[in-house]
């Protein structure tokens, strides 16, 4: 192994090459640069053995590999449980200093601590740096420091500091590539199967990483009509890895549609909550929602995880997402607003079906989404507003171009009755409501 001092820069959620702020501050750190990813076992051990985010991730690390070995590089990749690559790392080489990128999930706050506090006690620098986001934590506050639970104000405080001092500034891009060649000289790192793993590949297929200016320059008119194939970016999976710079497509939404750059503002603004109340991973931001007397009904919730509900938009949803990792967002309101106020399930049962779903999987947005359409988040959509997914699909699917392809058997007797009746399931959702915030 290599004696020279070295700057380690480890990925998590910023998987490129280009544009990104660790690993621009580690190739200038004046050590060579070992670029490192840690599949986490703690992480692993909780997923299905065909989880195709895996087969994402393993697919763009050969990508990163094969980038670095044109360098004369090479990425070293682990199995295992943080803490302990990070013994076995400092074991075999002398590292100096150590660069990531800021997470601000719950797990990954105690994880780096973890981390960082081990490596202070080998003498080891940890360096961390904002990338996932233009603004974070408490960039964006109240006038007395307190973080925001409303979307508009905070919209409004992000946009206005996007011109402190300019947009340009906080789209800057973070200079890599001048610094290539002071990536460490090493071949042949091990780089484990997706079956060493304990893993099988999808099937599914992934969307592209490219920013398309056509769709988001027509983002707002477009985007609540889930037959359209163009209608949205597809990029959440990229945001979610890392495989897109965050600065590069806000740079185009800020220029070309604020409806898409509203789109990323609600991102940053849902890591934000999570962030100062982290409770909300498991518990209602409105801790008087968390006394709902909700229906526990299996069958149910079985039909709507199938796409068997009886109600068509609801049913295309679903199976869109059974098929390929995806959901149109609109949709994605309906299909969560079913399963809280139609039939009275409970919102996490939902939260962690698209936990395990969804290819662009993010947990403060899904815990956002979800606490959202449930009426328990902040900022959320009153209780007593009951999505009507008939007639959301004759709005944004008039001419069953959507349904048509996920539910074929729609108009034969193949096709389910309605599970709950609209009427019924609108009052008892707004009466059992009612009665769990008056206790």
């Amino acid at each position: 192994m290599p004696s020279p001092p070295l700057s380690i820069c480890w990925i998590r959620r910023d998987l490129r090459l280009e544009d990104q702020a660790a690993l621009a501050a580690a190739l200038q750190s004046g050590n060579p640069v070992l670029l490192l990813f840690i599949f986490d076992a703690q992480i692993l051990e909780k997923l299905p053995a065909q989880d195709a985010r895996l087969s994402f991730l393993h697919q763009t690390l050969s990508q990163i590999k094969t980038q670095l070995q044109s360098y004369g590089s090479d990425i070293w990749v682990e199995k295992g449980k943080p803490l302990e690559v990070w013994k076995k790392i400092v074991a075999q080489f002398k590292v100096e200093k150590v660069f990531v990128s800021r997470d601000y999930e719950p797990y990954a706050l105690e994880r780096d601590s973890q981390i960082k506090d081990f490596l202070q006690t080998q003498g080891i620098d940890f360096q961390d740096f904002k990338d996932q986001v233009i603004f974070e934590k408490s960039e964006i506050t109240k006038a007395d420091g307190s973080p925001y639970s409303v979307f508009t104000p905070y919209s409004k405080v992000w946009k206005a500091a996007l011109h402190n001092p300019a947009p340009d500034f906080h789209f800057q891009e973070k200079n890599t590539e001048k610094y290539f060649s002071n990536f460490l000289k090493i071949e042949n790192l091990p780089f484990p199967s997706l079956a060493e793993l304990g893993f099988i590949p999808t099937a599914l297929s992934f969307p592209t990483a490219e920013i398309s200016h056509q769709t988001v320059q027509k983002y707002d008119q477009t985007r609540d009509f889930p037959h359209l194939p163009q209608g949205t970016s597809r990029l959440g999976l990229h945001l979610r890895f890392g495989t897109i710079s965050i600065r590069r497509l806000a740079k185009v939404a800020f220029e070309t549609n604020e409806k898409f750059l509203n789109e990323l503002i609600w991102r940053e603004f849902y890591m934000m909550i999570l962030y100062h109340h982290p409770h909300t991973q498991y518990r209602a931001f409105k801790k008087e929602y968390d006394h709902i007397a909700w229906e526990k009904d299996e069958a149910n919730f079985q039909a709507w995880c199938e796409g068997k509900t009886g109600y068509l938009l609801v049913d295309a949803g679903m199976r869109e997402l059974n098929q390929t990792g995806y959901m149109h967002n609109r949709v994605r309101m309906v299909v969560a607003s079913f399963l809280t106020k139609h039939l009275l399930l409970p919102w996490q049962w939902g939260e962690r079906y698209f936990a395990e779903k969804l290819l662009d999987f993010e947990l403060a947005s899904n815990l956002g989404g979800w606490q959202w359409a449930a009426g328990c988040g902040c900022d959320a959509a009153p209780y007593f507003r009951v999505f009507n997914p008939l007639e959301q699909q004759k709005k944004f699917d008039p001419n069953l171009v959507y349904v048509r392809k996920f539910v074929p058997e729609w108009n034969t007797a193949a096709y389910p009755k309605p599970i709950v009746e609209h009427k019924f399931a609108r009052e008892r959702a707004i009466e059992r409501y009612k009665a769990g915030l008056a206790r």
